[in-house]
């Protein structure tokens, strides 16, 4: 992966080796990072470095930042802040290991895209419409799953059936999460029981959601495009993703009185700041119920 960053980008700046590249920096700043994480971070600092054509990290100017976030004005908020974010996380990086005598991203102030949260939320009814208007069974199972358990979906390509697990009278799936983590999901019988019946003569280290044409795990595109036409199926007009059902998960569980630290064990959220961005829409009290009208 970080061939294509090593031939041009050797260094000779006084207190940095010599054989340190720019692809050695890249290398070190993605450790540890999750396989998505560095796929994207990638194709971010592949972008900015081919749009400077031969110049090195250190020669990176603000001038050089702010024509590269010019050049995004076709992006989405959203996809320009992530790209600009990985950029400035790199160059920061690259200072405090002592490859890059300044960090210049530090003179570019992002501006945080507007959280839109609230509108990939569903409600309850399009969710149990999605799963049961799907014809097929797998796919069914597949998205009662999904919901339920909340999980993210490099989790459910990745989920096999070791990882599914008898508990009392129904069952739980573990998860293999982010740095080496796992948790324990326990599932309604009803999800439970549907989730066994598609087994069959699988072996324990088989996907649980296979492609019926190469046999292998369903990858992720194949995933959204499992849910994004479940939702037109049921009616739903807006560009649902894989996201969205993580989301009502969250919004829905909270909302029918669910902790919020439960909510962010089962999601595998690091922080309770994030889980807590769904609660902004969920109250049963305000002012505006002692105003008399």
């Amino acid at each position: 992966m970080n061939q294509e960053f090593n031939s041009t980008r050797n260094v000779s700046v006084i207190g940095i080796r010599t054989s340190d590249t720019d692809g050695d920096v890249i290398k070190k700043w993605l450790h540890n990072k999750s396989k998505h994480t560095k796929e994207a971070y990638y194709t971010d600092v592949k972008q900015f470095l081919n749009f400077f054509d031969d110049k090195r990290l250190s020669q990176v100017t603000v001038d050089d930042l702010q024509a590269f976030e010019e050049s995004l004005s076709n992006l989405s908020p959203a996809s320009r802040y992530r790209k600009l974010a990985a950029i400035k996380s790199l160059l920061s990086f690259g200072q405090k290991i002592g490859y890059l005598p300044v960090n210049v991203g530090a003179a570019m102030r992002l501006r945080k895209p507007k959280d839109t949260l609230d509108d990939r939320i569903l409600s309850e009814v399009d969710v149990l419409r999605m799963i049961a208007f799907e014809p097929n069974q797998r796919n069914r199972v597949l998205l009662a799953l999904f919901y339920v358990s909340g999980i993210r979906v490099s989790e459910l390509c990745n989920l096999t059936w070791r990882d599914v697990q008898p508990n009392g009278n129904a069952g739980q799936i573990i998860i293999r999460g982010k740095k080496g983590e796992s948790r324990a999901i326990p599932l309604p019988s009803i999800v439970w029981t549907e989730l066994a019946s598609i087994q069959k003569s699988s072996e324990l280290k088989d996907p649980v959601f296979r492609s019926r044409k190469s046999g292998k795990k369903l990858n992720r595109s194949q995933v959204f495009r499992i849910v994004r036409v479940a939702a037109k199926r049921a009616g739903i007009s807006k560009n649902v993703s894989c996201y969205w059902l993580r989301h009502a998960h969250a919004f829905h569980a909270l909302d029918r009185g669910a902790s919020i630290h439960l909510v962010q064990k089962t999601l595998g959220h690091s922080s309770i700041q994030a889980t807590g961005r769904y609660l902004r829409n969920i109250s049963d009290d305000s002012s505006s119920l002692y105003l008399k009208i």
